[in-house]
């Protein structure tokens, strides 16, 4: 069994960030410092989301718990591919579930578009983060303690797209002054 720290996975998030941008700046043979310190909101949304999504709330020892991988233990994925269904089950904390996971996801809706020229529409942002989403549920997969839900990724697009009404809201009301 491995298991990944928060700080780890931060530390590997991180690395890779930089890694990427130092690509494109090579590409692109020059760097923008305002693009740049612009596309920062984007890894804090990446590093945010990442905390909340694969690391559990409750702490051991007082320390952020661990991520455990074995594969031993993934299979069978804990997988649910039913909307809806299990969304409103009454347990501790389900209210905070839906808000949770819709409000996580609106920075991700007003972030993306003013960072990616291509996301310029509300539509466009919202079939991005919802790519985004499936690649978190996706990931969990990997993840015996965590699990993977339609619904998740239903109230995470819910989040970007109201994220994304705000921003072109916004750029709207900003036009017509």
């Amino acid at each position: 069994m491995a298991e990944i720290t928060y700080p780890q996975m931060l530390i590997a998030i991180t690395v890779l960030w930089i890694l990427v941008r130092i690509c494109i700046a090579v590409k692109n043979k020059k760097t923008d410092l305002k693009r740049e310190v612009l596309l920062l909101s984007v890894y804090i949304c990446i590093i945010v989301i990442s905390r909340i999504v694969y690391f559990p709330w409750h702490h051991v020892d007082g320390h952020i718990d661990t991520l455990k991988f074995d594969k031993e233990k993934i299979i069978p994925f804990w997988l649910n591919l039913v909307p809806v269904v299990h969304l409103f089950d009454i347990y501790d904390g389900w209210q905070m579930n839906i808000a949770g996971n819709i409000t996580m996801f609106i920075p991700v809706g007003i972030v993306w578009p003013i960072c990616f020229k291509r996301l310029d529409n509300v539509w466009k942002t919202t079939l991005a983060g919802a790519g985004f989403a499936f690649f978190i549920e996706l990931s969990q997969l990997l993840f015996y303690e965590r699990s993977s839900d339609i619904d998740d990724i239903l109230l995470n697009t819910t989040g970007v797209f109201i994220g994304a009404l705000i921003c072109f809201g916004i750029r709207r009301i900003g036009k017509k002054q």
